[in-house]
């Protein structure tokens, strides 16, 4: 009898932790949008000219990076392929926004006034960080030392704004000349001209820039700290909030079993890796 009790006891404990499991698990796994469920497949925007985030292997041509690792490690969590299609910066929103691609995948910054189209999940931090040549540490030793001179920045980020309202709260509002932003194609062209000495200074990302740094040994020095931070995300058109909440799950079991961590270390990016995958820059869960 105390056997049969003892029998009845364990199934019964074993019932509820089974239903346990299925109501976190449910309470958890997020489902994917039905087309995407049916294809099998998430189209996923990406500009290809921002290493060590996303860039063609000079060798091979294919795509690498970052967020290309994380993408397959998103998409293996989710049982589908991803489709990379490749575009310029300034067409990334305005393709998630037409449905021509279900997410972008970018190195894009989560901004503010990009919220009011598209939710971002973000996975990785970043900061506006000012970079000279090394040849002319002892001219430049300060960010304050680019006051009146010219800067170079990729015009289609953040980056032309940040500099220029750091120049006005540092140089203008202390007295001294403006600093004259640059705009150049991309972080490449604006290495060029500082090379070519039409520029003294760029702007670049902070967890872009190490790479760069990498590439060409004792060419180039940071000035200062980043001195403007922002989260990079993952886009989301607002129309498509299922298809987030699938990534959002995906992205917070990659933290939890460590794939992220593995794919931060294997780019060299721990000191922009972020602790807690956050949802418009507030933790979500």
């Amino acid at each position: 009898m105390n056997k049969l009790k003892s029998l009845s006891a364990v199934s019964g404990l074993m019932a509820i932790c089974l239903s346990t499991f299925l109501f976190v698990s449910g309470a958890h796994a997020q489902a994917l949008p039905d087309a995407i469920a049916k294809s099998k497949v998430i189209k996923i925007a990406v500009n290809s000219i921002y290493p060590p985030m996303e860039y063609k292997d000079p060798e091979s041509g294919d795509l690498v990076g970052f967020d290309i690792d994380l993408g397959n490690a998103i998409a293996k969590e989710l049982g589908v392929k991803l489709d990379w299609q490749e575009s310029a910066f300034e067409q990334l929103l305005p393709s998630l926004a037409t449905g021509r691609v279900d997410m972008i995948l970018s190195g894009m910054s989560d901004l503010p006034t990009r919220r009011d189209t598209a939710d971002f999940i973000d996975y990785l931090n970043s900061g506006a960080q000012f970079y000279i040549l090394a040849s002319r540490a002892n001219e430049i030793k300060q960010a304050t030392d680019l006051c009146g001179k010219s800067v170079g920045t990729s015009r289609s980020t953040s980056f032309p704004a940040d500099t220029a309202a750091w120049s006005a709260k540092n140089c203008e509002a202390a007295g001294k000349p403006a600093i004259t932003v640059s705009g150049t194609e991309d972080t490449s062209a604006a290495r060029m001209q500082l090379k070519q000495a039409r520029i003294a200074a760029g702007v670049q990302g902070s967890e872009t820039l190490p790479y760069a740094m990498k590439l060409e040994p004792n060419t180039y020095k940071p000035i200062g700290e980043p001195f403007a931070t922002s989260p990079e995300g993952m886009a989301f058109a607002k129309s498509n909030p299922k298809l987030r909440d699938a990534v959002l799950g995906a992205m917070n079991k990659l933290v939890a079993n460590g794939t992220y961590g593995a794919i931060v270390a294997k780019w060299n990016l721990q000191s922009s890796a972020v602790k807690q995958v956050t949802l418009n820059e507030v933790a979500a869960r």
